[in-house]
């Protein structure tokens, strides 16, 4: 399990464990945050996904940040 802090998302690089379509190295360009309820103490609402680019085909996607943790997908850094 990948260990990591919602707070240190925003443009970490990972790589893909199995790549498609030639896409292997990814970026993280946004962190999305689950809408906070009115009368919340919260003062930052919760990470809730992130958006991850492709570094060859710029294409783009959104993903649950949780699935990040799992080794058998990812693996942090540029390998």
């Amino acid at each position: 399990m990948n260990p990591i802090h919602p707070k240190k998302l925003h443009l970490s690089k990972w790589t893909a464990v199995r790549p498609q379509a030639k896409e292997k190295h990814f970026l993280v360009t946004r962190v999305i945050h689950a809408e906070a309820l009115p009368g919340s103490v919260q003062s930052t609402p919760a990470v809730e996904a992130v958006e991850l680019e492709a570094v060859m085909s710029k294409r783009s996607q959104r993903i649950d940040w949780r699935e990040l943790q799992d080794s058998a997908q990812w693996r942090q850094g540029w390998l």
